[in-house]
């Protein structure tokens, strides 16, 4: 843990104080931001495992932070906890449509946010499962040892909250999944809360796949499951 470094992107500097230090208190290497522009800058010079990052920021905000993020190849792979002070649904679906992996509404405990990022950090860094293997599905491939998922031999670049769910989708295909297990699994979140954070999820998932997104399948009222079969006609 001593080697993990958080990013902790807030304009109030009550709340910058307050998580830097929990997270400090539980052995993380903590260094701060206050507006998009220095966020950027730190999290491409500094490489950080985790950015927390506050949405309503001066100048550039959380959500055109989040974007660039994902987009450079530097920083696409760093997990994002979003923070937030609007409780509305959309707020959080848009954070979530734009890659973040988990988010709070302000006012938020710290010794939840600290937990939420030992979550986060576990999926990052959990190890494969069976290493070196790599299991095929039709044109869909997932390389644990990797952690690399490519779509007839070409690579499609998830998140580790993504590539999570896609692993256990595949690993359970045919089965279906309901929404609170899929947070405990993929999440490691409580049953009975967020399950729209799926959703987006799923949707964000889909959308990555392309044509094979298809094979994600929605069982209404309940959850979701891969697909057994490829309709496409190729290969189980």
């Amino acid at each position: 843990m001593l080697n993990q470094r958080v990013l902790v992107v807030d304009d109030e500097p009550d709340i910058t104080a307050l998580v830097a230090y929990h997270l400090a208190k539980a052995g993380y290497r903590v260094s701060t931001a206050a507006n998009g522009r220095d966020a950027l800058n730190a999290a491409s010079e500094e490489r950080p495992d985790v950015v927390v990052l506050d949405v309503m920021l001066p100048g550039v905000g959380g959500y055109d932070v989040l974007s660039e993020l994902r987009r450079r190849p530097e920083t696409r792979d760093v997990g994002v906890i979003l923070l937030t002070a609007r409780r509305d649904e959309p707020d959080r679906i848009q954070g979530l449509s734009l890659g973040a992996d988990d988010y709070l509404t302000k006012p938020f405990s710290p010794a939840e946010l600290v937990l939420r990022v030992q979550a986060l950090l576990r999926r990052l860094t959990a190890p494969a499962v069976s290493s070196g293997s790599v299991v095929v599905v039709g044109r869909l491939a997932i390389d644990h040892a990797a952690h690399r998922v490519t779509v007839d031999g070409r690579e499609i670049t998830l998140t580790a909250t993504e590539y999570r769910l896609l692993d256990t989708l595949v690993e359970r295909r045919g089965r279906v999944q309901a929404r609170s297990q899929l947070l405990e699994i993929v999440l490691e979140a409580q049953p009975d809360i967020q399950t729209r954070t799926i959703d987006m999820h799923v949707q964000r998932l889909r959308t990555k796949l392309g044509d094979l997104g298809e094979l994600i399948e929605t069982v209404r009222g309940f959850g979701y499951r891969f697909a057994a079969t490829d309709r496409a006609g190729k290969a189980k």
